[in-house]
């Protein structure tokens, strides 16, 4: 049976369907690499250190004429409070808020592709003005493009690999999204421990120039999502992207046989084959206008509340569990609290999260979504427990492993498996208007993570003496993020769509 899976799972994934996931994660990659770029450079940035490399590598390092830290129009660091980083930081949370809210409707109305060019051309932008800012309010400009971009993508790119993706292996790919955000956490992580002295900080910042370049690039040999073009009236287009997706000699009947009718684009399919997959032509005269329900619309209506309700409980919970008080503060949060370099740690636990979520990819579709959420739940509240008391007990090595096992449980489910939900709990009619509720949700919990946690870790490290307090109190978020997730969110494991997962008998129209 495992062996028949296997092939199954092979015939069915092509090397252009992997080029189609490889170039759309390249916005997930980037929303990573921007939410950690700061972390280990953040002393150097903000003038409180020249350096936090380590000596021998500050000894090694080259002195080439192209060194960044000699250039003298733009300054070494930016003189900053910790209050002002914080904004900077979180101002990268408030344009995915933003981006996340409109780019749900946006791909549902235009498509996924042109929303994923738009993406691209954003953070281009941001990467740009971040890398020549010389003042907080311009860095802070940059960061809130680079967030739109951010937003935008963690909604549209999930919806696009699930669209692509076979059906029953959407469970595997879904977490592609988590790895690429990973990859992305991972490499900034890198290059801060390398490129954190003077002002080669900017050459961190600069890699995200090069890398929207890319996307740009590669978002013009990519077709539009096949559903999407069958529920906007382009079928007869559909099938024939779906068909070069899973190779010329797939059946995909199956896969098609709840799609709208043709009618009126019976004879299309001879001209549509020599033109180019992306964006769709007019769709045909009298056809149906599709219904996409606006964000304000799925709440009001019953039928979708519920799954509402699910995705934001969930993505809180991601947040709230305390994934990005490491992700975006450890090397200042664990300076001198560990056995090894804080920044060497950090890209460490980057790689940890990296081959944890790789290792665990198969688990959602074999133990399914919610069982993985509340093992990684539990996970880290357990971690979260070992790793306070470990600080405030000054047990060092203890709380290393305990960051390493916090960061691990996380990649378990909760951060591949929020991803996919919204695409599940809803038909292709709310799934754009869902995605948007989800990651905005999403950055919502993320900006008062990055705006709040330095502060109420300081409040608690000064009113009850030490450090490590704050763990107490994401230990006990998580213990209500279980009992939440365990209530409110539903299986969709094996489900053929959201009226399975509901337990409806009448599909949502």
């Amino acid at each position: 049976m495992a062996g028949q899976s296997l092939r199954q799972c092979l015939r069915e994934i092509t090397a252009y369907l992997i080029l189609l996931i490889a170039i759309s994660a390249a916005g997930p990659l980037q929303y990573g690499y921007h939410l950690a770029e700061l972390n280990a450079p953040q002393d150097v940035i903000t003038c409180r250190k020249k350096s936090i490399s380590a000596r021998w590598l500050m000894s090694a390092r080259p002195t080439f004429s192209t060194d960044p830290s000699s250039s003298s129009w733009l300054p070494h660091c930016i003189p900053m409070s910790e209050a002002a980083f914080a904004t900077i930081s979180s101002m990268f949370t408030l344009g995915g808020l933003v981006g996340a809210l409109c780019a749900g409707p946006f791909s549902s109305h235009r498509g996924r592709l042109p929303a994923m060019r738009a993406t691209a051309l954003l953070y281009l932008l941001g990467s740009l003005v971040e890398t020549l800012s010389g003042a907080v309010a311009l860095m802070a400009a940059g960061r809130l493009v680079s967030g739109l971009a951010a937003g935008a993508s963690t909604v549209i790119v999930p919806l696009y690999i699930s669209e692509v993706a076979p059906p029953n292996e959407r469970g595997l790919f879904g977490v592609m999204t988590q790895v690429s955000i990973n990859v992305g956490i991972l490499s900034s992580q890198t290059l801060g421990f390398f490129l954190s002295y003077g002002s080669a900080w900017r050459w961190i910042l600069g890699v995200g120039v090069c890398i929207a370049a890319s996307q740009i690039l590669g978002s013009l040999v990519i077709p539009e999502s096949p559903a999407w073009l069958a529920t906007n009236g382009h079928v007869t287009r559909a099938k024939i992207v779906l068909q070069r997706i899973r190779g010329k000699g797939f059946d995909i009947k199956d896969e098609v046989r709840d799609w709208p009718k043709e009618d009126d684009e019976r004879g299309e399919e001879e001209s549509l084959l020599a033109q180019q997959d992306g964006a769709p032509e007019a769709a045909p005269a009298g056809s149906q206008a599709p219904v996409h329900l606006g964000f304000v619309d799925v709440v009001k209506d019953a039928r979708y509340r519920p799954a509402i309700i699910a995705v934001v409980g969930v993505m809180f919970a991601q947040q709230f569990c305390g994934i990005n008080s490491i992700i975006m503060y450890s090397v200042s949060l664990l300076a001198d609290l560990l056995p090894m370099s804080s920044a060497l740690l950090t890209i460490l636990i980057s790689a940890v999260n990296l081959i944890t979520t790789l290792a665990c990819s198969p688990l959602p579709d074999r133990l399914g979504r919610k069982t993985c959420l509340l093992m990684s739940i539990v996970g880290q509240g357990s971690s979260s427990l070992v790793l306070a008391f470990s600080i405030v007990y000054g047990v060092k090595v203890l709380s290393a492993f305990a960051v390493l096992f916090f960061v691990a449980f996380f990649a378990v489910g909760l951060g591949p498996v929020p991803f996919m939900l919204a695409s599940e709990l809803v038909g292709q009619e709310a799934v754009g208007a869902t995605q948007s509720w989800c990651l905005g949700a999403n950055y919502i919990a993320t900006f008062i993570v990055a705006q709040f946690f330095p502060i109420i870790n300081t409040a608690l490290n000064d009113a009850l003496g030490g450090h490590g307090w704050v763990y107490f109190l994401f230990a006990a978020l998580a213990a209500a993020s279980a009992v939440f997730v365990t209530w409110k969110v539903p299986e969709t494991k094996g489900r053929k769509d959201a009226d399975e997962v509901w337990g409806r008998t009448q599909r949502l129209d």
